[in-house]
């Protein structure tokens, strides 16, 4: 018996859904045992850094792809494949400093939000998807990139795009390999 083309787009779609769904209940049992927002900011990016280290293993291994040379190419690499495989979008990548160490990623749509409306007032200082942050960070820490990664803007927020800033803490080495 065959299955059709469809079926497993279907499925992505349904789990995806059934993600931020269950996401944005995760977010509102943290807003109601924590009163204080950057309480609720810092359990989300500790769980998120938590995902990150282990996603890094099976993101190598589904993605084939080879190591990067440059911060620039890390960038690239986390908007176009990373995104794309578990989110299903593709933000744009901008670099952000003379040095080549600091870039933002902007995401037209992003899907951790497509059941929220708006933030309550009373919890104005809330950065929602701040999970996202913890997972690149996690993630690039895993691969030896030490990494400051933040909200910079959020639609949520009235902006009027979502910014992703991440800003790589070390120098490039420029070790040779022995052999």
């Amino acid at each position: 018996m065959s299955r059709s083309p469809g079926r497993k787009q279907e499925n992505n779609k349904i789990s995806r859904e059934l993600f931020v769904l269950t996401y944005g209940a995760l977010v509102a049992q943290l807003c109601k045992e924590y009163e204080k927002d950057e309480d609720v900011n810092t359990c989300l990016d500790r769980m998120g850094y938590g995902i990150g280290i282990r996603l890094i293993d099976d993101f190598l291994a589904r993605s084939a792809v080879k190591k990067c040379r440059s911060y620039s190419e890390t960038a690239d690499m986390i908007a176009q494949v990373a995104f794309k495989m578990y989110l299903g979008v593709t933000p744009s990548v901008s670099c952000s400093s003379a040095a080549g160490n600091e870039f933002s990623l902007i995401l037209d749509k992003n899907p951790l939000v497509d059941f929220v409306e708006e933030l309550p007032a009373e919890r104005a200082s809330l950065c929602y998807c701040n999970l996202l942050c913890g997972v690149i960070r996690g993630a690039l820490e895993m691969v030896h990139l030490a990494a400051e990664v933040t909200f910079l803007q959020d639609r949520l927020k009235g902006d009027a795009v979502t910014e992703i800033g991440i800003t790589f803490l070390r120098k490039p080495e420029d070790r040779k390999h022995k052999r």
